[in-house]
Formats: structure tokens, sequence, C-alpha cells
């Protein structure tokens, strides 16, 4: 299976909360749903469209699925809704246990065994494992060199500071740009794909 990585990101790197004022108030970020004016269902939200089409499992930290898990399910009904529902779903967490994975199709991957237990999944045949969001995970993922495709969303605006997806560890990780597409609201959607080591 191949790791692709999907985020809303800002120019300067920030991916927190692009859904709404609540959804990650950590560290005072006060710019929830930052995105709004940047997303139009043809561009950006065909980018989700086609990256779940893609996908044979989604693969969340806790945060990120505990917000999703509370979510979907009541949105059933419209064909994005209902993939989201029925997909297979791992959550990454050290905190979670078996009875709160309440979100249906979910499987727990301790947070202690994630890498190990993700270079596994990733040897699997199948299609691609999809990270939305779950900015540490992402991190982590890209840190280990485990990430096959980044799809970023890059929406034209400076948060000042938030959470980001890159490590700060001096890692070199190289990326090809495969293709970019530009929104009529300025949002960029750039697929990269990992290039060989130099």
């Amino acid at each position: 299976m191949r790791i692709v990585i999907s985020e809303f990101i800002s120019l300067d790197g920030v991916v927190q909360a692009p859904g709404g004022p609540q959804e990650d108030t950590d560290g005072g970020f006060a710019h929830g749903g930052w995105t709004h004016a940047y997303f139009d269902p043809e561009v950006v939200g065909g980018a989700f469209d086609v990256a779940l089409d893609e996908a044979d499992a989604l693969l969340f930290g806790r945060r990120t699925w505990s917000v999703m898990a509370q979510a979907w399910p009541d949105r059933a009904g419209d064909p994005f809704a209902d993939r989201m529902n029925s997909i297979r779903k791992y959550v990454v967490s050290g905190t979670l246990g078996e009875s709160d994975l309440t979100w249906d199709n979910t499987a727990l991957i301790p947070g202690a065994e994630a890498v190990a237990h993700i270079g596994k999944l990733r040897e699997q045949e199948g299609g691609s494992l999809l990270v939305m969001g779950s900015p540490s995970l992402a991190r982590l993922l890209i840190a280990q060199g485990l990430v096959d495709e980044l799809r970023l969303i890059v929406m034209p605006v400076v948060l000042g500071g938030g959470k980001t997806i890159f490590p700060d560890d001096g890692g070199k990780h190289a990326f090809e740009l495969v293709s970019a597409t530009t929104g009529p609201a300025g949002a960029q959607v750039c697929v990269y794909r990992a290039a060989s080591a130099e």
C-alpha cells in the first residue's frame, strides 16, 4: 500500500484546524476554519474525492480520528460521507482502547507500535493508505521516510504559526512535483511523489 498524506496547508506550512474555530485551539490557535474562503467544490473538493476514491483505508492520529468520528456518522446519505463511514480506518493512539472505537470499521494501532505496524501495512498489497489531518502522525511518517505521496492543498494565506506536518529534525526528504491545479479562489492542489534518494 502507498501512504498518501492529504492536507489543507497555509503558505507558511500550517495545517491546524482547517475546518472550524473549535476544531483545535492548542497553543491558542485562533484561526480555525481558515480554509473556507478558498474552498471550491470542483478543484479543492475534487482533490479530496480523488484521494478518497483511491484509498483502501484511512490512517489517523487520535485527535483527528476523534473529530472525524463525531462528525461523519451523522452525515450518512451522500456518497463522500458514506465512503468515509464504510472504509477501513486505523487510528494511532496510546490512550484509546478498543471500547472507544465507536466509528464503524476502525482498528487501533497502539502508539508505541505505530512505525512498525504502519510499515507492515505499507508492505501489503492494495491502493493507498490515506492520512488526512493528523499533523503529529504525518510528521512522524515523513521523518521515517514512509510517505509515498503528499497532496497539499495550498491556501493563499499566512497564519503566523500553528501545527505543521514537516519534521524539524534536519532530515532531508526529496519529493517531485507531479501536478498542480489552481482553484478559482487561489487554492492550489499540488501532488508530490517521493523521489529517489540522491
